[in-house]
């Protein structure tokens, strides 16, 4: 068996970290079934006066345009070039996260199968593996930015679309004339980002516990314990 390798440790780590963090917003980006259950819990023909299939139609054609690279639409509701220019750099975003969440996998795919055949050990700190610390990060963020949304989710949800949309306001709909923000409430964006931090913080914690049980199995036994075990 190979050294441990602090290197690849650190790595493994950071490319997990992404990995859980993409695959989490992928999730409601992939499953269209999220926002269709927000129709009825939200209200939101109540509250915009359109009915649950056109919301659904105008959804539909954001997200094709979005994941799928069809023409850009929104159902029959009104857009402006404006708020079809925002959906643009979403779009960049979008196919960036997705990217990336391949590339973390097939990253973490290549490092298990080459710890699988011992061709590679990854450094355990403090006794601790790329799984932990990753899931660690994770947590810290979700709690920070998670304390962040429920003290001020404006704050968070502005600060956020200056950092990934530098110089641009477009992303500040009016309804007149993009009346898909009107099918896009801030409470949608917050069940969302909920869900997100959900996923990652439960998907980090259960790969932290199967790495832990992994690693009390394959550890090698003490002395004293192959002796109790031979009188057993």
């Amino acid at each position: 068996m190979k050294r441990p390798s602090k290197f690849f440790s650190i790595l493994t780590t950071v490319v997990l970290t992404l990995f859980l963090l993409t695959g989490a917003v992928a999730v409601p980006i992939l499953w269209r079934g999220f926002y269709y259950g927000q129709i009825d819990a939200l209200s939101l023909p109540a509250l915009t006066g359109f009915s649950p299939e056109v919301i659904r139609g105008a959804f539909d054609e954001v997200m094709d345009y979005l994941v799928k690279g069809a023409p850009f639409g929104t159902g029959e509701l009104i857009w402006s070039e404006s708020g079809m220019a925002h959906f643009a750099d979403c779009r960049a975003l979008f196919q960036l996260d997705l990217r990336i969440l391949e590339i973390t996998a097939a990253l973490l795919l290549a490092t298990l199968l080459l710890t699988a055949s011992k061709k590679l050990t990854l450094h355990r700190f403090f006794g601790r593996g790329p799984c932990f610390w990753a899931f660690a990060a994770m947590a810290l963020a979700v709690l920070a930015f998670g304390l962040w949304g429920l003290l001020d989710f404006q704050s968070l949800f502005t600060t956020f679309h200056t950092v990934f949309f530098p110089g641009k306001d477009n992303w500040v709909f009016d309804p007149r004339y993009d009346q898909i923000i009107l099918i896009l409430p801030e409470a949608f964006w917050a069940r969302a980002g909920a869900l997100v931090a959900g996923l990652a913080f439960g998907a980090g914690a259960l790969l932290t516990v199967l790495d832990e049980i992994l690693h009390r199995i394959r550890q090698p036994k003490s002395v004293y314990e192959q002796l109790r075990e031979k009188d057993f």
